[in-house]
């Protein structure tokens, strides 16, 4: 698809800054609110500008939550394509930077844009049950972070103060706790039947459910994470988004440190791919024999457990590319019986 104008959009809870690039040079500069108002007189300002079809434009923006929702319905209503970039990626193209302002970073994200013309990758709305199924895990995520925190006020002081204030807290955060869990189980109950009105979202799952140590949790968060596998299609993105991919750390004769996994990564996804490593190395089967063997080589523990991660996101991948469960013993068609 040929592109002549690349929008670059600053976004904030409440304005909007965009900055046109074309030509190489910049061609248009506004400032407009967040609602509906402020995007359709850009947007009806931008066509009369420009005299350019929708198809012609591309906006690009960084990732910002719920504040970019506004825009986002509204280029999907005029079906302009939407390139959502890594805030990371765009820094770095630009490298030391001095001043910052809405006007500024809208101007940088254009030109960014224009000149990464070539690495483009236009973004695919998700369906309104992935919607559903992210802001039920959100929920999940915030009543196990609650719980954790508890449990850890009760534990932590035990044996450091006195027995009646562990008691005093004790009795006041225990019936918390047990509610907590009773709405946790109701919010995974309703995951789960949100999967299973939807043939598709069905289907993904029990391939994912079926890799050794993914379980209910780790499928769903994946398959939110990847947009049901359409954003992220490769495994070896979806290892390195996670923290699990080794990075070769040399140069020349007078640097050589250990591989090592970036911190720029989803923290959240990297926990829950080390938790099916834990599961995956407990049950019998190659995972375990694996880890064993390159702990008894003297591997470092944790090391090895990112290496069990990346192998599972690789098994969970592949048999989602083929559209089939996981097996224990897999022999190719040609040779099975």
């Amino acid at each position: 698809m040929e592109f002549k104008f690349f929008v670059g959009v600053d976004v904030s809870k409440e304005t909007l800054d965009f900055a046109v690039y074309g030509e190489e040079k910049l061609l248009l500069e506004r400032h407009a609110t967040n609602d509906g108002t402020g995007i359709k007189e850009f947007l009806t300002e931008l066509k009369k500008h420009f005299s350019a079809q929708p198809a012609q434009f591309v906006f690009c923006m960084e990732h910002t939550g719920i504040y970019c929702n506004h825009l986002l319905n509204h280029l999907g209503k005029q079906k302009i394509p939407v390139w959502i970039e890594n805030p990371l990626a765009i820094k770095t193209f630009f490298g030391i930077d001095r001043g910052k302002s809405d006007r500024v970073d809208a101007q940088r994200i254009a030109e960014y844009a224009y000149y990464k013309r070539s690495k483009i990758r236009i973004w695919e709305p998700p369906r309104d049950v992935i919607k559903k199924l992210k802001n039920l895990l959100s929920i999940r995520d915030r009543l196990v972070k609650t719980r954790k925190a508890l449990q850890v006020s009760i534990t932590a002081a035990d044996g450091f103060v006195d027995r009646d204030l562990v008691n005093t807290n004790r009795k006041i955060t225990e019936p918390i706790i047990e509610k907590l869990n009773v709405q946790l189980k109701i919010v995974e109950r309703k995951i789960q039947e949100l999967i299973n009105k939807d043939p598709e979202l069905k289907q993904l799952y029990s391939i994912l459910n079926s890799v050794t140590g993914i379980g209910s949790i780790i499928s769903a968060s994946m398959i939110v994470a990847t947009n049901e596998f359409k954003d992220i299609d490769d495994p070896r993105k979806m290892a390195c988004h996670s923290g699990l991919a080794p990075f070769i750390y040399e140069s020349g004769t007078s640097i050589r440190g250990r591989s090592k996994v970036s911190h720029r990564a989803n923290k959240k996804l990297k926990t829950l791919f080390h938790l099916a490593a834990r599961a995956a190395i407990t049950a019998k089967g190659e995972l375990k024999d694996y880890y064993l063997r390159k702990v008894a080589e003297g591997k470092n523990k944790m090391a090895v457990l990112n290496a069990v991660g990346n192998k599972i996101i690789h098994r969970a991948f592949a048999c989602v590319k083929d559209n089939r469960l996981y097996e224990k013993i897999y022999l190719p068609a040609l040779v099975k019986p």
